[in-house]
């Protein structure tokens, strides 16, 4: 069974992306007698078999803690922990003054980040009372929940960048934000909610020349648009390993390391200390100092194997495949009617989210289910975004490499179906 992992894998840049469907087992569940329609791809994304493989190897031959050993096993773990950050790095185009820190995922990466800032240690947190900390109000909770805690911890005064009313994120409207005390910028790659791909590239370099610390959420958009770092005016990104065929649990901060040398660290503990006494403490170099505590090295393992898996796949073909499942249910979503689909003209996206009139996102997701077809309903943690559009709850499909277009219709057919049962 290895060795036919390792054949599929070598093969992957010559196959059609429809053969990548035997390495998701997953795919061949039915569900309510149905085969599985899997369209909740902005939540998780299902893992291949060479990177559940990776992961096995590990467990089963190089398994020890890192860095506090000198016997082989360690010696070996922290090898395969070390290649694992350097493939990382430069999976996102990551250059010589970036460092790449492993965290749990977006949430704790972002975190770490608005914590950091905001935290007094030995030196004057950077963000201080009367500061202002600009966000995007495109964001995920968990791009936004820091900030407002951080604001409240320093006394500083949180902004939003509003989008216009058909959800688009607009550089004139940053630009009038921005003042000499804007000490942060923080926007996504990809709406979660609505699958609006804002000019983030425009945003950042207009933030940065204004002086503010830039932050990207790169979760929804590192398994197929990946943005190139050090093309970026952007100190800090954040993805997600359960985002990009990789494990749950696992994600990353990458960025320069003169910005994350800015932030007082999340966790104290082991590992990221150079010294202690009974009553002081001096912190590790990074990466370490930001990684206290015993690391998850099997999902390091496993989230460089989903990178290598996705380039060898070929991100731009992933990019097209994606984008035209995107605009196929899109468009056919709009011809049903009473439904309107969000951000129905965005480039580069995998997501689409739409509203019923008179039916409940809940509703129709159920009566999808029953038909095998996976999607997710509700507010996406983004409450504040699609209620500053008035449009409540949603139900979102989002695509990934293995979908297929009979999928996308078989989930047309499934919302039509839908709609005159609960109409």
């Amino acid at each position: 069974m290895a060795e036919r992992h390792a054949v599929d894998h070598a093969g992957l840049g010559g196959a059609g992306l429809g053969d990548l469907r035997a390495l998701f087992p997953v795919l061949e569940e039915t569900v309510n007698g149905a085969p599985l329609a899997y369209l909740d791809n902005a939540a998780t994304t299902q893992t291949p078999l060479p990177v559940l493989e990776a992961m096995r190897r590990f467990e089963q031959h190089d398994r020890a803690n890192i860095h506090r050993g000198v016997h082989t096993l360690s010696q070996r773990a922290t090898d395969a922990f070390d290649h694992a950050r350097g493939t990382l790095k430069r999976f996102v185009g990551a250059g010589a003054a970036h460092e790449l820190v492993f965290t749990s995922g977006t949430t704790e990466a972002l975190n770490l980040v608005a914590h950091g800032l905001s935290i007094s240690g030995t030196s004057a947190a950077a963000i201080q009372a009367g500061d202002e900390i600009v966000v995007s109000g495109l964001e995920h909770h968990a791009n936004l929940v820091p900030w407002q805690q951080a604001a409240r911890r320093c006394g500083a005064q949180l902004r939003i960048l509003r989008p216009d009313a058909r959800g688009r994120l607009h550089v004139e409207d940053l630009a009038r934000l921005l003042t000499p005390r804007t000490r942060v910028f923080a926007v996504t790659a990809c709406a979660n909610a609505t699958g609006e791909r804002p000019p983030f590239e425009a945003l950042l370099a207009l933030a940065a020349e204004a002086g503010a610390f830039t932050v990207l959420d790169a979760a929804q958009s590192v398994a197929h648009a990946v943005p190139e770092l050090s093309a970026l005016a952007c100190d800090v990104m954040a993805f997600s390993g359960h985002k990009m065929h990789g494990p749950m649990g696992t994600g990353a901060l990458v960025g320069r390391r003169s910005a994350l040398e800015r932030l007082e660290p999340l966790r104290y503990g082991g590992d990221m200390v150079a010294w202690v006494s009974a009553t002081e403490a001096s912190f590790a170099e990074l990466p370490m100092r930001l990684e206290g505590g015993t690391p998850n090295v099997p999902g390091a393992v496993g989230l460089a194997a989903a990178a290598e898996f996705i380039d060898q796949t070929g991100r731009a073909r992933i990019d097209a495949h994606v984008g035209a499942l995107r605009a196929h249910a899109a468009a056919g979503l709009a011809t049903l009617p009473g439904v309107t689909v969000l951000s129905a003209e965005t480039g580069a996206s995998a997501i689409v989210s739409f509203v019923a009139e008179g039916v409940h996102p809940h509703d129709i997701g159920t009566l999808l289910d029953e038909q095998g077809i996976a999607v997710r309903t509700g507010h996406h943690c983004a409450q504040p975004l699609l209620d500053h559009l008035g449009l409540g709850p949603t139900t979102r499909a989002s695509f990934a490499l293995y979908n297929t277009h009979a999928e996308v219709e078989r989930l047309l057919a499934g919302v039509s179906r839908a709609l005159k049962l609960l109409r």
